[in-house]
Formats: structure tokens, C-alpha cells, sequence
């Protein structure tokens, strides 16, 4: 039904940028917000960046001013540009969509299945 694909992921060397891409697709009437969180080993996951529909931004304190988070014209892809990446930033990254299905029906959230990015010399 609803189709979330990331990609972008990879190896990085510290100072090094990457840039995510996430498609929504399928079964989808209206989506509210896209955004990008993270989950480390050991750690809980957490909100990275995330757009509304109205074009609000938020970032985490950890990644203001080295990440952006933009969307194409359709406001079906999201994209996250990463600069200046910090071995801290290794993570397994997660697209989420907050949408409904139909008319009338309330929002869910929708996770695509993660991308790794690792930040090593």
C-alpha cells in the first residue's frame, strides 16, 4: 500500500557530506510531514530533521547549520544534505511519513526500512 524507500547511505570519511533521499509512493491521499531519524547502537531513536507540509523546518541541536532537509515540487521525495559529517553521525537512518490513506481517515506514520551511513578515517 504505502511504499517508503530510502537511499544515499554509505561510507564517509569525518568532514565528508552525504546526501539521503526518500521516496513516498502507493496508497497515500495526503501527507502532512516527512522526516529523517537515526538510531545508533545502544540508543534510542531519535528525530534528525523533519519538514511539514507547510514548509516548517526542525532539526535536532546536533546537526543545525551541517544538515538541511528540502523536498522536491511533488512533496513526495524528501531529501537530507549531511556536511561536515562527524563519526557521531554513524547511524542506521530512517525516512519517516506522517499521511492518510484516504479522506477522513487520521494521519499514521509510515517508515521505510533505513539506510546506513557510517562516518570513519
Amino acid at each position: 500500500q504505502v511504499r517508503i524507500v530510502e537511499s544515499g547511505g554509505g561510507l564517509v570519511q569525518p568532514g565528508g557530506s552525504l546526501r539521503l533521499s526518500c521516496a513516498a509512493s502507493g496508497s497515500i491521499f495526503s501527507i502532512y510531514a516527512m522526516g529523517w531519524y537515526r538510531q545508533a547502537p545502544g540508543k534510542q531513536r531519535e528525530l534528525v530533521a523533519a519538514i511539514t507540509r507547510g514548509g516548517t523546518t526542525n532539526y535536532a541541536d546536533s546537526v543545525k547549520g551541517r544538515f538541511t532537509i528540502s523536498r522536491d515540487n511533488a512533496k513526495t521525495t524528501v531529501y537530507l544534505q549531511m556536511n561536515s559529517l562527524k563519526p557521531e553521525d554513524t547511524a542506521v537512518y530512517y525516512c519517516n511519513v506522517d499521511a492518510t490513506v484516504a479522506a477522513g481517515r487520521g494521519v499514521s506514520d509510515y517508515w521505510g526500512q533505513g539506510t546506513q551511513v557510517t562516518v570513519s578515517s
